[in-house]
């Protein structure tokens, strides 16, 4: 057995969650793109400088996150889509590993320059991460928030505490619907997420396919982002969260200095759980 496989075993064994964090590079590395297949390489050439790197930096991470848990190496790795579970288009469905066959499942989201992997085995999982610099809160909240979150949103005392409390419910709710599969299609409005309570919390969430409960936590990622996981009612082992500068890349835990230098950029959050891969 390698080393790649006792890690799958593990997880599957413990009935984890691993939860990786990363950030893109500054430049597009041939390293990188070598790894990507025919399609993920389309999809760099179409986008700006920028959103191209943090493209290839986030799935050439992900090949080689899987690739720990696969035996195989990240370039040879398949990935597609799950039809999507309402109108069973297989275009935007959840993601899933073609080849090699295996149990695994994952589910990526990316903003700005930061990404949040999670993989689970044997079960259905989401993950959202947010950086908060680019959502207008005060136009989104109405049209995300339930008549309850909006409430507790507005008691809040000062802006940063409603930032906070809306990005709580945002992440929540956006996990539960990447990890049920139908993404941004979904009115987030019909899922209650409460935020006045910091969790574990039970959210109900019903699809034509999967589970209908979830278990959601907010992820603590670093100063300025946001982040939140589900995963099926019922799953009760670790959620371990794991640092791929440190691991895959075998360099020092980056604190990201980079974050005081971005500023209003291009808001290129991509939702990469229901719509990835």
């Amino acid at each position: 057995m390698t080393a790649e496989t006792a890690e799958f075993e593990r997880l599957r064994a413990g009935d984890a969650v691993h939860v990786w964090r990363g950030r893109a590079p500054d430049a597009l590395l041939p390293e990188d793109t070598a790894l990507l297949s025919a399609a993920e390489l389309g999809i760099v050439r179409r986008r700006s400088p920028q959103a191209a790197v943090r493209y290839a930096g986030a799935h050439a991470a992900l090949r080689r996150v899987l690739a720990r848990y696969l035996g195989e190496p990240p370039e040879r790795i398949r990935l597609g889509r799950q039809p999507c579970p309402r109108c069973r288009h297989p275009e935007h469905g959840r993601p899933r590993i073609d080849w090699p066959p295996s149990g695994l499942d994952f589910n990526l989201s990316r903003s700005g320059g930061h990404w949040l992997l999670a993989v689970v085995a044997g079960h259905q999982v989401g993950a959202d991460v947010e950086d908060g610099r680019t959502v207008d809160v005060q136009g989104s909240s109405a049209i995300v928030l339930t008549a309850d979150e909006l409430a507790h949103m507005r008691a809040q005392p000062t802006e940063e505490l409603r930032l906070a409390a809306f990005f709580r419910c945002w992440t929540r709710k956006e996990a539960v619907v990447k990890a049920s599969g139908v993404g941004i299609v979904a009115d987030l409005r019909t899922i209650e997420v409460r935020p006045a309570h910091d969790g574990p919390v039970r959210v109900t969430h019903v699809e034509p396919n999967g589970p209908d409960t979830w278990t959601v936590q907010n992820l603590p990622v670093g100063p300025g982002l946001f982040a939140a996981l589900a995963r099926e009612a019922g799953s009760t082992g670790p959620v371990l969260l794991r640092d791929y500068r440190r691991e895959i890349q075998n360099l020092p835990y980056d604190s990201d200095p980079h974050d005081d230098a971005y500023g209003p950029a291009p808001h290129d959050t991509e939702k990469e759980g229901a719509h990835a891969a």
